[in-house]
């Protein structure tokens, strides 16, 4: 089944891309939950959106990749989250929250999906986030989750 992925499916490829799945993945996972359409020769003009407004969110280039990475490693990334006794949040840290938190902290604006949180952040303390600016750029970020 030839599809085309309108989001970034890990192992698969990014959103624009055609590619060829197994026809049940493709009509049971990929387009029920939005990640592809079916591929038409009228669907050549969505490609070139997608591909498009990728590119406009995309980080220019590995050297642009470096000094985002050397901003925000040295940054003082601090979230404040209501806790309860002992340390333990009711509830846990988001990427959503993590990139708020960036970018209160004066850092540049970074893509929700390209965050990865060590498991759950479920404890307040020091924790060490990890984005992914580029394909070979990865961004240790440390955040200080505070209790509210």
């Amino acid at each position: 089944m030839k599809l085309i992925l309108t989001r970034e499916v890990s192992g698969l490829g990014l959103a624009g891309d055609i590619v060829d799945v197994a026809d049940g993945y493709g009509r049971n996972y990929l387009v029920p939950r939005g990640a592809a359409i079916s591929w038409t020769k009228g669907a050549e003009k969505q490609i070139t959106q997608i591909k498009r407004a990728r590119d406009a969110r995309e980080i220019r280039g590995l050297d642009h990749a470096k000094e985002i990475k050397n901003q925000l490693e040295q940054l003082s990334v601090t979230l404040t989250a209501r806790a309860g006794d002992g340390g333990k949040l009711f509830g846990s840290v988001t990427q959503s929250d993590v990139v708020n938190a960036v970018k209160a902290a004066g850092g540049p604006l970074v893509d929700k999906k390209r965050v990865h949180l060590p498991g759950h952040i479920k404890t307040t303390g020091a924790h060490t986030v990890t984005i992914e600016l580029h394909a070979d750029v990865v961004a240790s970020v440390p955040v200080t989750v505070a209790a509210s």
